[in-house]
């Protein structure tokens, strides 16, 4: 029998979509009611997620429960039915819970951060549904039902990197955000027609007629395209663009960073808990296709390697060390956590291609808790500093706000992997040992140490630029200046509490997650289905102490060149900088990608454009004219020829016929008279032509 909560899954997504769709019905002035709305939507969310998190620790590991129904038919009989479904296994169990509760802490800081916004019923409005839709993704057992969230996730995005459209950054992110994940939602279309077609089903379980269920499998991994990989491994790779596109990886990053237009709290819920976690996800949900392709095999014998996962582990690689080079040359305090972001999401499609959706998915957990704490962090500086996000007009930040400087160094030491105390060690090493003994090749492996390097050395980098030395914010002039005066003048201050409580709730998760996923307890790993022999946690103490090392280097390194002499002022030269200008330089214009794109896919994209106008105007608008001409003359022919032939000869015709009517109604005249008259006359003319008649013969 199902359980209630399987049954009723559905409320969970749906509690927060209802308060979204009676929040924008209210007036601006129902504040309170609008946050309530949302809150205690997200609340009672949460509540659910446990109930169905209590329910999954209850079955087997390998244990599928899930509730279809028929949505529509289009034809007779069960091959006509299209159903959907939600699915309750480990994997959706701990995305819910993390979603839930980290959403609800953003929900509640939000009330502070945002607390003198003129449209803030909107905000809470937009905040609501975009919870709704990221938790109808994770609770999809359709990949049309995931598809149809996960367009309400980009469409939900859109609207809160916007949300200040007046601002024409802010209005130019949500636009290029939109534009470019759709390139990967329509990769994601794509594999979703060709799985159906293949399968002839998208529910993901079904009584083992699912996509993701053995007899599905089987037959994709036994087709082949053109191109002479297996057509699991083809359609693995459509569903992975998808996820590249929401996850910002390389080459589609570019929006991510820009998505810092959004206010924080926004930028803390999509580049923690929600967005970019939804296409990590995507993998992590449809792994059956990704590890059922197996078509290139690794030298020396060794087992074979999934050529898409192979794919997405040099695209995670190459994207965690990419986009934290970038982070070291950044100034805006949300840019650097922005372009952090990015590489982490990388250290996630590693782990997943590595190690499998465990490894990938215990970092996703730990990120999202810490990330959204250096975000919030972020966003309670940027109030506490009058709107300022250059961290060369702050410094010194720790003496005036001490709560958020704790949290923010709690979070910062999670991200950079410090050993032992922080969660982020114990998912970034399980990672790089993964990575260690991968067959298909170690360089992942030595690109995830660089990256650690570098998480380490860019965000020592920034906490000794907002926390340490003296207060720069005064350095500035103009506009900036008279803003800070009208806000009390100058000092920085303390964030109130409703902003800085979710930041101490989220500093001790990001400390206490660091028990259920070591080595040794590997509870998380297990409950998501991986199986750890007993001496696995000895065989990476090494691994530990090199990662320890290269972390300790990058901090070590950071402190020498920012920490102990902090900038004295805020036009001072950064002392990579002063080093390498030109590398620095390179750095801090992101590899000029976005110019590249500039000069290169966008203006292809407006020439083509320009291109199809003229064709559509004198191409084809001429032949439509001429074809528009053509049947203008022929309807003046047709005209013509009705009127002159076919009704003239109608008309003379019909005149005649009454004519001879006429003259034969006068023979019908009725009178005796008449009638005799003509048939004498007729036997006059009978007699004359017989008389004729015997003449001739």
């Amino acid at each position: 029998m199902t359980p209630w909560i399987v049954k009723n899954l559905w409320l969970i997504p749906a509690l927060p979509a209802l308060a979204a769709g009676v929040s924008a019905l209210l007036p601006r002035r129902q504040r309170t009611l609008s946050a309530g709305l949302a809150i205690g939507s997200v609340g009672i969310s949460l509540l659910l997620a446990l109930c169905a998190f209590a329910n999954a620790l209850g079955q087997p590991v390998e244990a599928k429960q899930y509730f279809n129904f028929a949505w529509f038919e289009f034809a007779a009989g069960d091959a006509g039915v299209l159903k959907l479904g939600w699915v309750l296994d480990p994997l959706t169990a701990v995305m819910l819970v993390m979603v839930t509760f980290v959403g609800l802490l953003i929900f509640i800081y939000s009330v502070g951060y945002m607390a003198h916004d003129e449209n803030f019923t909107r905000f809470f409005t937009f905040l609501s549904l975009f919870a709704g839709a990221m938790l109808g993704v994770v609770i999809a057992n359709s990949l049309l039902l995931l598809f149809i969230c996960w367009e309400l996730v980009g469409l939900t995005s859109y609207l809160l990197i916007g949300f200040w459209y007046h601002k024409p950054s802010a209005a130019a992110a949500a636009k290029k955000a939109f534009i470019t994940t759709r390139i990967g939602d329509v990769a994601l279309l794509l594999g979703m027609v060709w799985l159906y077609s293949e399968t002839g089903t998208l529910l993901f379980y079904d009584n083992g007629g699912g996509c993701l269920e053995q007899n599905a499998l089987a037959a994709l991994v036994t087709r082949a395209t053109s191109l002479g990989m297996t057509v699991s491994t083809a359609i693995a790779l459509l569903i992975f663009t998808g996820a590249v596109g929401k996850s910002g990886q390389v080459p589609l990053h570019v929006w991510l960073p820009d998505a810092m237009e959004g206010p924080t709290p926004v930028s803390a819920l999509i580049h923690a808990a929600t967005m970019v976690a939804a296409g990590v996800f995507l993998v992590a949900r449809t792994f059956p296709i990704f590890g059922s392709t197996v078509e290139s095999l690794v030298a020396d014998g060794a087992a074979p390697v999934s050529g898409a996962l192979q794919v997405v582990t040099w695209i995670g690689a190459i994207t965690a060390v990419f986009a934290a080079s970038i982070a070291v040359a950044q100034n805006d305090i949300k840019r650097i956590l922005a372009y952090s972001t990015v590489s982490q999401l990388g250290y996630m499609m590693m782990g997943l291609g590595v190690g499998g959706v465990a490894v990938g998915m215990f970092h996703l957990i730990t990120h999202a808790f810490f990330k959204a704490l250096l975000f919030m962090g972020a966003g309670s500086v940027i109030h506490g500093c009058h709107e300022e996000q250059d961290i060369r007009r702050m410094g010194g930040l720790r003496k005036y706000m001490p709560v958020t400087f704790a949290t923010y160094a709690i979070g910062m030491l999670a991200l950079a992997g410090f050993p032992l105390f922080f969660s982020g060690f114990w998912s970034k090493d399980e990672i790089l040992h993964a990575a260690h003994g991968w067959p298909a090749s170690h360089i992942p492996f030595y690109l995830g140490m660089i990256g650690a390097f570098l998480t380490a050395f860019y965000m020592t980098r920034q906490v000794a630029a907002v926390f340490f030395g003296s207060y720069r914010g005064g350095t500035h002039h103009g506009e900036k200046a008279r803003e800070s005066e009208a806000h009390g003048g100058h000092a920085p201050h303390e964030s109130p509490a409703v902003m800085t409580w979710p930041l101490i709730v989220l500093a001790v998760c990001a400390i206490g997650l660091s028990v259920i996923g070591t080595p040794w307890w590997p509870w998380f790993q297990e409950f998501l289905g991986k199986h750890h022999e007993a001496g696995e946690g000895g065989g990476v103490v090494g691994l530990m102490l090199f990662s320890s090392v290269i972390v300790f280097l990058g901090l070590g390194v950071g402190w020498w060149l920012y920490g102990r002499r902090p900038w004295q002022r805020a036009d001072e030269p950064d002392a990579l900088e002063v080093a390498r200008g030109d590398i620095f330089s390179l750095l801090r214009n992101k590899y000029y990608i976005d110019e590249i794109y500039e000069l290169t896919v966008i203006r292809f994209n407006a020439w083509w454009a320009r291109v199809c106008d003229l064709l559509d105007r004198w191409l084809w608008g001429g032949v439509v004219q001429l074809v528009s001409y053509a049947v203008v003359g022929l309807s003046w022919v047709n005209r013509m020829f009705d009127e002159y032939v076919v009704n003239l000869g109608f008309d003379q015709g019909c005149k005649r016929l009454t004519l001879g009517g006429k003259m034969f109604s006068r023979l019908q005249s009725g009178q005796a008279q008449t009638y005799l008259r003509i048939i004498g006359a007729g036997l006059v003319v009978l007699v004359i032509l017989l008389i004729r008649g015997s003449r001739g013969g």
